[in-house]
């Protein structure tokens, strides 16, 4: 499975904040949101920090893509 966080880049253009606000307002690191931009796995407690954040849920800025498979 493949993590996508687009919802949370599409999320963050509808309430019109930038990642360095985002970082601030979740109080998360430059590291986290770094791995975010990349679609890399990050903490629950990440996840958590920037739904209480954003007032969402974790649904709304995230989703699990299936695996391609090339034949």
């Amino acid at each position: 499975m493949q993590i996508s966080y687009n919802k949370l880049w599409k999320l963050l253009i509808d309430k019109n904040i930038n990642r360095g606000q985002l970082r601030e307002k979740a109080q998360i690191s430059t590291n986290a949101v770094a791995k975010l931009g990349k679609n890399e796995p990050v903490s629950m407690e990440t996840l958590s920090k920037i739904c209480k954040a954003l007032g969402c849920e974790i649904g709304d800025i995230v989703e699990f893509l299936p695996d391609t498979i090339d034949k």
